[in-house]
């Protein structure tokens, strides 16, 4: 038997990469922008309001990721190795799902946050204060984490092989590389570009941004089962 090595680093920095262009993030930033140049929030409060929701949402997906990857170190092997192959079929057919929208976006099953959940985060942005904002991050990030988040599933797995500073660092990293379109987002915002050309751009590359997500989900899939069967080790 084979085995290969594949660099933990390039593995994070690429699925990372992917993630960060997830239109739901993006989708709910340019409603909490909207809203704010709706009720004529200054430049500085939007920066700061802006900067405290990307923050938060950043914040509560590392300290979930942190305590799922430890929770996966914790389990015996086996259990491990079981949950691995078990999130690799959920990802293969989130992967399935994603590329179908690709082309067919709304037609049958979705990944998607929940219509409830999309109104409840409708009213939350509409409090346009401190604690407002902190709520919105909150709630946002917990119900898109099990809705959208097989790359992030399929990472904390990955990082659970090893669970050492190292881990806990590339976690770091690669939530820091997610909310790096959010932040481009509101510099484009401050220095005067228009939320409709935001919004049109989502539109036309929604599909774009499914299909790669879609391909990372089963390319993920693929390498748990590796990793969960001895071929391949990360390095």
């Amino acid at each position: 038997m084979v085995e290969a090595v594949l660099p933990t680093m390039l593995t994070v920095i690429i699925t990372a990469l992917v993630d960060s262009i997830n239109p739901c993030a993006i989708g709910v930033l340019i409603l909490l922008i909207s809203v704010m140049l709706a009720t004529k929030q200054s430049r500085m409060r939007m920066f700061f309001l802006s900067t405290l929701y990307i923050l938060t949402v950043g914040l509560i997906y590392f300290i979930a990721g942190l305590g799922l990857v430890q929770f996966l170190h914790a389990i015996p092997l086996v259990v491990t190795m079981i949950l691995s192959v078990v999130a690799a079929l959920v990802l293969v057919i989130g992967g399935l799902i994603e590329i179908k929208d690709s082309f067919w976006y709304g037609r049958g099953i979705s990944l998607h946050i929940p219509a409830r959940a999309v109104k409840t985060i409708h009213k939350m942005s509409k409090k346009i204060s401190i604690v407002g904002i902190l709520f919105l991050g909150v709630f946002v990030a917990a119900v898109e984490l099990p809705c959208t988040g097989g790359p992030y599933l399929a990472i904390t797995l990955l990082l659970a092989q090893n669970f050492n500073w190292t881990a806990v660092l590339l976690l770091a990293l690669y939530n820091l590389i997610f909310i790096i379109p959010l932040i481009v987002i509101v510099g484009i915002v401050l220095l005067g570009g228009k939320i409709y050309n935001i919004k049109r751009w989502k539109l036309k590359y929604r599909g774009y941004m499914k299909l790669a997500i879609g391909l990372t989900l089963i390319f993920l899939a693929w390498l748990l089962i590796f990793i969960a069967n001895g071929r391949i080790n990360l390095g």
